[in-house]
């Protein structure tokens, strides 16, 4: 199973449109794919039509379980979603209270890679959709990943927090001992504005960046997606949208497996 961490240290860039898209896309090609909310907020739950503030269980149950020095099987957290090979493992507000209560406690950063090795041959791939703030959480996500996917709003400000992702990336590949690759991903980009346009060619022009050559564009209907509970990639493949990150995906796939021919040879 590839873990897929989708992380950027602010809100509103996209992030959770990004997972469940590139969700969808991974649905699309026959993988079985299993969607894990680590944000206390629950956009990815609440996606899919529950409520963070009630759903049970939840992710929370296998950190919880680890302050106790037990382990929760993650397989007794999954919902099944109305589309087949796609599932989820919803979030909790209670996730919110984590970081002050065992933020510090010894091995909280390993709970989530742990407890998916367990799960690993049920799933070709993992989607994790991360909290907007570095703590316990997305180290946890980090830890565990294969592959790190930056959503980058292309506005002045959200590009501004490229650096503090990647000084977190470089923070996490000391511990892992490691590298985390990771690929930066213009999204909400609108050809028409002059902030989009500027912002895309500033990125593009930062030689310390691993930025994506294509762009998620602005596309109403992953709104409409949203309301009916369906990635856009599945919901209407033909969007724009939806293209984009089918696109998206088949490359990232593509680069995974030369990744891993390499590494075997």
């Amino acid at each position: 199973m590839k873990v897929w961490a989708i992380a950027a240290q602010k809100g509103g860039v996209g992030k959770t449109t990004t997972a469940v898209s590139l969700a969808g896309a991974l649905v699309s090609q026959g993988a079985r794919v299993l969607m894990v909310d680590l944000d206390p907020h629950g956009s990815m739950t609440g996606y899919f039509g529950y409520d963070s503030n009630t759903v049970e269980p939840s992710i929370h149950a296998i950190f919880e379980a680890a302050t106790q020095q037990l382990t929760h099987p993650l397989n007794t957290l999954v919902l099944r979603m109305s589309v087949r090979n796609l599932t989820l493992i919803p979030s909790s507000t209670a996730l919110v209270t984590l970081e002050r209560r065992h933020g510090q406690r010894q091995g909280m950063g390993l709970v989530l890679k742990r407890a998916l090795m367990g799960i690993a041959a049920q799933y070709d791939f993992c989607v994790l959709d991360c909290p907007p703030t570095l703590g316990v959480l997305v180290v946890n996500a980090l830890v565990a990943a294969d592959l790190l996917v930056v959503p980058v709003q292309t506005d002045p400000l959200s590009a501004q927090a490229v650096d503090r992702m990647l000084h977190t990336v470089h923070m996490i590949e000391r511990s892992r001992k490691i590298p985390l690759p990771y690929l930066a991903v213009p999204t909400m980009f609108d050809r028409r504005t002059r902030a989009s346009v500027d912002t895309l060619t500033a990125l593009r022009a930062r030689p310390d960046l691993n930025l994506w050559s294509g762009v998620i564009p602005v596309d109403t209907l992953f709104r409409e997606a949203s309301r009916v509970g369906q990635p856009l990639t599945l919901f209407q493949p033909q969007a724009r949208g939806s293209q984009a990150y089918l696109n998206l995906a088949s490359e990232l796939m593509q680069e995974q497996t030369m990744r891993t021919e390499e590494c075997v040879s």
